[in-house]
C-alpha cells in the first residue's frame, strides 16, 4: 500500500488511487490554498498559489532527499514515498508573494463587490498575504461586461486562474469563453457571436475563486453572510442534483451545486439553479376552499383533516393519483390512507412531465428529459399496493368511458398534483365534471382545481421534508429549507394527520415504515448518508 508523508503526517493510499499532492493533503486535514485547480477541471498550474517544497523518501534507509525548488501540489502526483512539505518558511513566502502580485493591481472594491464573504482572494490575504501593503493604493476601476443572459464579468477583479475557460471548454463542451490578450494584458472574454449561453453557465460562477463573474439573478440582492444554507435536492428533473439551498428570513436567494460523485458530480444545470422562483409566486393556492352552491368558502385545516377521511371513506369506488413530484414518505402515506378508506381503493400515477431528449454534456453532466423528481419512488410504492402500474392515461379512458355512458367511473378521486408546470387543460378536467367527490391538491389554479369539491394548497419542494429517487435509482432525503406560506400545509403533515397520527409530520418514520413494507425500498431502513444511497437492485427486482 503505498504510503505518502505531508508535514511528518503519514497518509495511505489504495494501490488504485490516484493524488495529487492537494488532495493528500487533505486526508490529513492540510488545505493547500490554490486558485486554478478544481477537482473536476484539466490542470494548468497557472497561479502557482499551491506550490510546497516536495522529495522522496528512500525505501530502505528512510532517507529524506527534498528538491531545491518548489513545485505546484496540483500538479505533483503522490506516489509511494512521496514527501510533501506545505507549511516551510519557503512555502510561506512564496504564497505572501503570490498574493501580493495578484493584490498588486485589483480593485479593493470588497464592500460593493458580491464575493465579498466567501472570496478566496480575502480569505488567502488574511492567511497566507503579506503583513503589509508595500505599494500605493491606486483608485479602483471596475470594468463590467456582460458576457451572457445570466453572467457578467467585472473585468479587473479577474486573478486568471481559467477555470470559467476550461469548464466551458471540458464540461459544457461549448468553448465560449476564451484567454485574449497577453502578459499583464490577460482578460477573459467571449468568442464574437458567441455568448455564454449554455445550459451550464451558471456554474463559472461558482467556479470562480473571486468575483470577476457575476450571476445577474443574485447580483446585489443579499450578503452571503445574511444567508443560511441548507441541503437540498432539485426537483427540477429525473437526475435529482444535490444542492444547496441559500435563504434569509424565509425566502430563497440563491441555489448552488452539493458536490455528489454519484449524481451530478460539483455542478447543476441553470434550469435548476433558477427554477426556486416558483416558490414565491404570487399566484400560489394558499387556504383550504370547499365548493359549496354559491361558489367556495374558506375552511379551517383541523376541519378539513376530519371531513376530507370521512368524505372518501363513504366513496364505494375511490381513486387516487399521485403526483410524481410526491415524495417517498407522500406517497407512502397517502397510498395507506387511501388503502385505510377503501381497500379497493385504486391508485394511478399521475402525468409524468416530458420535454424533448435528455442532454448530456462531455463532462458526464445530464439534464433529464422528465422533469419531475420521483417517479420512480412513487412507482415503487404504487407497485407495492397495486401489483401494477396505472398510468395518468388510463384513468382518463375509464372517466371518458363512463362519461359517454353519463355515469362516473369513480365515486370520489383525490389528486395530489404539486406541478411547478402547468399540467391541466380545459379537455382533460372536463373529464372529472361527473365525479361527486374532487379533492385536488396542487400549487397553482388550474381548470381542475376550479372544479374541485376540495381544493388544497401543496407545499414547494423547499418547504418539505422528505426523499426522492432520481433517474439512477439514488435516493436522496433532505429537510425544509424555508416554512410554507401562511395557509399551506406540507403533504406530509396533512397526510400524517389525516390517519390520526399525533405531533409533528417525521419524514424519517415514515420512510423506515415503507422500507419495511416495500421491497424495493428495504436498504432505506437505516440512516441515510449526505450522499444518498442506491437502490436499483431493490426497484429493478420489485418494478
Amino acid at each position: 500500500m503505498p504510503q505518502v508523508i505531508v508535514d511528518g503526517q503519514t497518509v495511505e493510499l489504495e494501490d488504485h488511487e490516484r493524488l495529487n499532492g492537494i488532495e493528500v493533503a487533505r486526508r490529513v486535514g492540510v488545505e493547500i490554498p490554490h486558485y486554478c485547480w478544481h477537482p473536476g477541471l484539466s490542470v494548468v498550474a497557472s497561479c502557482r498559489m499551491c506550490l510546497v517544497e516536495t522529495g522522496t523518501r528512500h525505501p530502505q534507509t528512510g532517507e529524506i532527499q527534498i528538491l531545491p525548488k518548489l513545485v505546484p501540489a496540483c500538479q505533483t502526483p503522490a506516489r509511494d514515498g512521496t514527501v510533501f512539505i506545505t507549511n516551510s518558511e519557503k512555502v510561506k513566502h512564496s504564497r505572501a508573494l503570490v498574493e501580493e502580485a495578484l493584490l498588486w493591481n485589483h480593485p479593493v472594491d470588497c464592500p460593493i463587490c458580491d464575493k465579498a464573504g466567501e472570496c478566496q482572494l480575502q480569505d488567502y490575504y488574511f492567511e497566507h498575504g503579506q503583513p503589509q501593503r508595500r505599494a500605493d493604493i491606486r483608485p479602483f476601476t471596475s470594468r463590467r461586461r456582460d458576457v451572457g443572459p445570466t453572467v457578467t464579468l467585472f473585468v479587473d477583479r479577474c486573478v486568471m486562474c481559467s477555470r470559467c475557460v476550461r469548464f466551458c471548454r471540458e464540461v459544457a463542451g461549448t468553448s465560449e469563453l476564451m484567454v485574449v490578450q497577453r502578459g499583464s494584458h490577460e482578460e477573459i472574454d467571449v468568442f464574437p457571436g458567441y455568448p455564454l449561453a449554455n445550459k451550464l453557465a451558471g456554474n463559472v460562477v461558482d467556479l470562480c475563486p473571486v468575483g470577476a463573474l457575476g450571476d445577474k439573478d443574485f447580483l446585489y440582492r443579499q450578503r452571503v453572510w445574511f444567508l443560511r444554507r441548507h441541503e437540498g435536492v432539485c426537483a427540477g428533473c429525473a437526475t435529482g442534483c444535490s444542492l444547496w439551498i441559500e435563504e434569509n428570513q424565509q425566502r430563497i436567494w440563491r441555489l448552488k451545486p452539493r458536490t455528489n460523485p454519484h449524481v451530478n458530480k460539483w455542478w447543476i444545470c441553470d434550469d435548476g439553479r433558477y427554477s426556486y422562483h416558483h416558490v414565491h409566486r404570487e399566484d400560489r393556492l394558499l387556504g383550504v376552499r370547499r365548493r359549496v352552491p354559491e361558489g367556495s368558502k374558506l375552511v379551517e385545516w383541523n376541519a378539513a383533516v376530519e371531513a376530507i377521511p370521512a368524505e372518501l371513506a363513504g366513496a364505494q369506488r375511490l381513486a387516487g393519483v399521485f403526483s410524481p413530484h410526491l415524495t417517498v414518505e407522500e406517497a407512502w402515506l397517502l397510498a395507506t390512507l387511501l388503502r385505510r378508506q377503501n381497500p379497493q381503493a385504486k391508485l394511478f400515477l399521475g402525468p409524468v412531465p416530458r420535454s424533448g431528449q435528455d442532454e448530456k454534456f462531455p463532462g458526464g453532466f445530464t439534464i433529464r428529459a422528465e422533469k419531475c423528481p420521483n417517479r420512480l419512488g412513487v412507482e415503487a410504492v404504487l407497485w407495492h399496493f397495486m401489483g401494477c402500474l396505472c398510468t395518468w392515461e388510463e384513468l382518463l379512458e375509464e372517466l371518458a368511458t363512463a362519461a359517454g355512458n353519463g355515469t362516473s367511473a369513480y365515486d370520489a378521486v383525490l389528486v395530489a398534483g404539486g406541478y411547478i408546470q402547468p399540467w391541466m387543460d380545459e379537455g382533460a378536467a372536463a373529464r372529472f365534471a361527473h365525479v361527486p367527490l374532487l379533492v385536488v391538491q396542487d400549487l397553482f389554479p388550474s381548470p381542475l382545481a376550479e372544479a374541485a369539491t376540495w381544493l388544497l394548497p401543496a407545499a414547494a419542494f423547499a418547504e418539505r421534508d422528505g426523499s426522492y429517487v432520481n433517474a439512477q435509482y439514488r435516493l436522496q432525503s433532505f429537510c425544509w429549507a424555508v416554512r410554507p406560506p401562511v395557509g399551506v400545509w406540507s403533504q406530509g403533515q396533512l397526510y400524517w394527520r389525516m390517519l390520526g397520527r399525533s405531533g409533528l409530520f417525521d419524514a424519517r418514520a415514515a420512510l423506515r415504515e415503507a422500507a419495511r413494507d416495500v421491497s424495493a425500498l428495504s436498504a432505506a431502513i437505516g440512516d441515510i448518508p449526505p450522499l444518498g444511497i442506491d437502490l436499483r437492485t431493490n426497484l429493478l427486482a420489485a418494478t
